[in-house]
């Protein structure tokens, strides 16, 4: 071996010695150390918002809240012209409920009157059951009960929905009530126990105008609205 590797070998020696104690040295915690600074996580608003959800909170961001209301404040006067009981019952309601939403209202509603409707031809009572009120659902239940009795059955189909428009709200204590004005058409047909047409008409269509009334109680977790009157127009 010549001098040359000799001092190559002595070198890479000492690299190694230095290296094992600098490790000792750095690697080793002694419980002097200050803390390290960490710089605070940065979350963006949507982040924030969808951390709020998982954990059931709502989270209001600056200047949303105003946004909101000012959104539903014209929604409200879209839906029910400005000045009228419909539209003072309605602002009344959105505030008790900041969550209420007039337009999603509207069509929640559509939807319930086309289950309720065709719940009721079909005799389902126990879909009738979580949509109406115990006053209603026992009114349904005695007509489902003595058409049966009679041996009847009816057969409908649900064309649509024409027009619907609220007619009426309003916010006793905690309970909001909105009744609607709806318009629909259908076609629908009772049947005797022989097979033969006792009712309606299985071709033509009918126009149907009802005045059906909402409620819920604003304070209560269960968003879900339910029927507490009908009457024909």
């Amino acid at each position: 071996m010549g001098t040359s590797d000799l001092i190559t070998l002595f070198f890479l020696i000492a690299a190694v010695v230095i290296f094992f104690q600098l490790r000792n040295v750095l690697g080793r915690r002694t419980g002097n150390e200050k803390p390290r600074y960490e710089q605070p996580a940065v979350r963006s608003r949507t982040d924030a918002i969808d951390a709020g959800r998982s954990e059931g909170k709502v989270i209001t961001l600056p200047g949303v809240e105003k946004e909101q209301q000012a959104a539903r404040k014209a929604a409200i006067d879209k839906i029910a012209p400005a000045g009228s009981n419909a539209n003072a019952g309605l602002k009344a309601i959105a505030e008790a409920d900041p969550q209420f939403d007039p337009d999603a209202f509207l069509k929640g509603a559509q939807a319930a009157y086309e289950m309720i409707v065709m719940a009721f031809a079909d005799g389902d009572r126990r879909s009738l059951k979580n949509l109406l009120s115990k006053e209603v659902y026992d009114g349904f239940n005695a007509a489902i009960s003595e058409r049966e009795a009679k041996g009847e059955t009816v057969k409908a189909n649900f064309v649509g929905i024409e027009k619907a428009e609220i007619t009426e709200a309003e916010l006793e204590k905690s309970e909001a009530r909105i009744t609607l004005r709806i318009v629909s058409q259908m076609i629908s047909a009772t049947y005797g126990k022989d097979g033969e047409v006792v009712d309606g008409d299985p071709e033509e269509i009918a126009e149907v105008r009802d005045l059906w009334t909402f409620a819920r109680d604003t304070k209560a977790r269960d968003p879900n609205w339910k029927l507490i009157a009908t009457a024909s127009e």
